[in-house]
């Protein structure tokens, strides 16, 4: 193909060259079983059947390199604004001394869209397009000039080879311990010099194995066998889905059939996110001795530390998830409706599918029936098995990851038993981890999105499957991101090792005993006043800032105007003489009494610029009635002081010279979980409301606090 031809690689295949020609695109693919290339075609805007196949919108591509040609000199320029109104901001600029030829590389990263396209320029030109995702990255660039763009990071030696084409099986029905099928998909590596047994790539999921396999197959060319299985009840398996319970053995009776094949060497790796990922953990609960690697991507944890009972609470944000898994096939476009407030106020909770649906939701119906961490949820919590787990685990989440509690559970849970070869990745993401610089109101650096993380779980696999000596386990098993400074930092544990912990205190200085108002957040310890009140009304809920229909529910945003209700009590460090970095996990002792049998305690931390913004960094939610392990209830006292250890997620972030610390305590998340009701009854049958008084103290003998893991550089 002659012009100005492009290649398009992901995960560092070549998948797809393009020429863009006046007035029109054409291109050809690979046909990647049989690894033929198809005869050129044009490409059909209106249809848009590239962008789907490839992720990749050559629309877009096509006006920035007209917009560039030959006219825009970017060596001093740090932003740019395009005639379409996309912005870009210089991410990194590089000089290579090519011989005699000095080039300078600059990359380009778009800035306030999701799954932005980036791209790469040497000497005023752009040659490279980007577009990172959670689990790949797509890249599209000029042909000769790999290396100057993310498509060099592949060319290491030590990668496996894309050497193979592709032969798929078709679908098996493999027999579960009590004689459930589950549908499984296998594919295998084809080639000249192939061999007859392989390491194998295995993923479980409850969204349709067909939704899942294409990106994968990218295993499959660099010698992996892959093994895609719909787990019970989903999609064209058997059963019925229960979501969770089962996975623990029918993770374990699948890894046992997989290892007998003739077609497996008997190394087996698993990757995933979200519930792809709670699955590997199920299966490595049981100390499977086949599988030998994890990639764990924004892995859901224990139900009562994660979702859907968070603290002991119910969370309505997962009605989204449900919707969609209500029938045997996943509808995602169930999740997104204009009617989620009027939805979050039907009651009794337990009939909220009938009312909306016009039917029951099997596993919420179970949900509804266990108040405590009683059996049924305790077949969901991998946590507790966690001596049988030694398998390598590469985890990867974010500051704003819903189920990022699950990724910190793993890593605790690795490091109590003192386990090697765990790696982990932490960056500014949400659950759509990797996806984008800004949300909402809240920006990060430029720097805030990985190029390489499909690289490093190829590593992985590489690694730990087939013993390739590649140093991904090597140098420090942390990486993350840190907020304010905008910075990629590394730590060889998490906390990092060179955290100091500091008690910042709560306190009412200036202020009359029991009113509302600004309080003090301090190192100092004071006793200016013995306690601060609040009336909280279930039925005038405090919201948390987050969009149901786009299943985010960890979402960073401004809580300026939250803050000024009478239902949220606000602590306040003085302003900062000095940038304070903190990293690690956050979490908090307070005192609380109040009128009603059963409450919820909710605190937030915030940071505080110099206008004012409060920008939320973590939140931890706790249901009063509920002992240290969710067990036992135990119903409030009215009055009684009871002292509460409340976990608050962990973040790394620098409050920046000039601004404040700040620390927020309600007693309310609406959107996130369901008003607790303040009559101690039963949640999912309840229908009765009590306005509670509620008072935090922190008096003499009353030492609330917040624990910060400061960073001593």
């Amino acid at each position: 193909m002659v012009g100005n031809t492009f290649r398009l690689y992901r995960s560092g295949i070549h998948l797809a060259d393009v020429i863009f020609e006046e007035g029109r695109i054409i291109y050809r693919y690979r046909d990647i079983y049989t690894n033929c290339w198809q005869e050129p075609e044009v490409y059909r805007e209106e249809e848009n059947i590239y962008n789907k196949k490839y992720d990749m919108d050559l629309i877009a591509v096509r006006g920035i390199l007209e917009e560039m040609e030959g006219s825009m000199a970017l060596a001093n320029e740090e932003s740019l604004k395009l005639k379409d109104g996309c912005i870009y901001y210089k991410q990194e600029e590089i000089k290579k001394n090519l011989g005699h030829q000095t080039l300078w590389i600059q990359t380009w990263a778009q800035r306030h869209k999701r799954f932005p396209l980036d791209f790469v320029t040497v000497d005023n030109k752009p040659v490279g397009f980007v577009v990172p995702r959670r689990e790949d990255c797509t890249v599209l660039v000029k042909t000769g000039y790999e290396e100057f763009t993310p498509q060099g990071l592949w060319m290491e030696e030590s990668l496996s080879k894309c050497d193979y084409t592709i032969d798929y099986l078709g679908t098996t029905m493999v027999k579960m311990e009590d004689g459930i099928g589950l549908a499984t998909d296998i594919w295998l590596p084809k080639g000249k010099f192939m061999e007859s047994r392989f390491p194998t790539i295995f993923i479980r999921t409850p969204y349709g194995k067909q939704r899942v396999f294409e990106s994968q197959l990218r295993f499959v060319q660099r010698g992996y066998a892959l093994v895609v299985q719909d787990v019970r009840g989903r999609e064209a398996s058997e059963g019925d889905f229960a979501s969770k319970p089962s996975e623990k053995e029918d993770g374990d009776a699948a890894l046992n059939w997989i290892a007998q094949q003739e077609w497996c060497d008997g190394n087996i790796g698993m990757i995933g996110g979200s519930y792809l990922g709670f699955v590997q953990w199920a299966a490595a609960s049981n100390g499977n001795p086949h599988l030998k690697a994890i990639v764990s991507i924004v892995t859901a944890g224990s139900p009562f530390v994660d979702l859907p009972r968070k603290g002991g609470t119910m969370a309505s944000g997962v009605l989204a998830w449900s919707f969609a898994m209500a029938e045997k096939n996943f509808h995602p476009e169930a999740m997104v409706r204009d009617d989620w407030e009027q939805i979050l106020k039907l009651r009794p909770i337990q009939d909220i599918p009938q009312k909306v649906l016009g039917k029951n939701i099997p596993f919420w119906d179970e949900y509804m029936k266990h108040n405590t961490n009683d059996e049924f949820w305790e077949q969901s919590s991998w946590r507790i098995h966690g001596d049988k787990i030694k398998v390598p685990a590469l985890i990867v989440s974010g500051w704003f990851d819903d189920n990022g509690q699950g990724s910190l559970e793993a890593w605790k849970m690795n490091a109590e038993f003192g386990r090697k070869n765990i790696k982990m990745v932490l960056g500014p993401w949400m659950h759509k981890a990797n996806s984008t610089r800004d949300i909402g109101e809240i920006s990060f650096g430029n720097n805030a999105l990985r190029y390489d993380l499909d690289l490093m779980f190829l590593k992985w696999f590489d690694r730990h499957l087939k013993g390739v000596e590649n140093g991904i386990d090597i140098g420090l098993p942390v990486e993350y991101y840190c907020l304010g400074s905008n910075q990629w930092k590394k730590a060889k544990q998490w906390s990092p090792e060179k955290v100091i912990w500091q008690k910042w205190y709560i306190d009412s200085k200036g202020k009359a005993k029991g009113s509302h108002g600004d309080g003090c957040l301090t190192k100092e310890r004071e006793y200016h006043s013995l306690w601060d009140s609040y009336l909280y009304n279930p039925q005038e809920p405090v919201p948390q800032i987050i969009d149901i229909s786009d299943n985010e529910l960890n979402t960073p945003a401004n809580y300026k105007e939250i803050e000024k209700r009478q239902d949220v009590l606000v602590y306040t460090s003085e302003i900062l003489e000095d940038d304070l970095t903190i990293a690690g996990e956050i979490y908090a002792d307070i005192y609380a009494a109040s009128t009603a049998r059963d409450t919820d305690w909710l605190l937030r931390l915030t940071d505080v610029d110099e206008e004012g913004n409060s920008f939320r960094l973590v939140d931890g939610i706790y249901r009063a009635k509920y002992a240290n392990d969710f067990k036992e209830e135990k119903p409030l006292t009215p009055g009684e002081i009871r002292k509460y250890r409340i976990n608050m997620f962990h973040i790394a972030n620098t409050f920046k010279k000039g601004h404040r610390i700040r620390l927020q305590v309600t007693s309310s998340a609406e959107n996130l979980v369901f008003p607790n009701h303040n009559t101690g009854n039963d949640f999912a049958t309840d229908t009765e409301y009590v306005i509670a008084e509620q008072k935090i103290y922190h008096g003499e003998g009353y030492e609330s606090c917040i624990y910060l893991p400061v960073l001593k550089e």
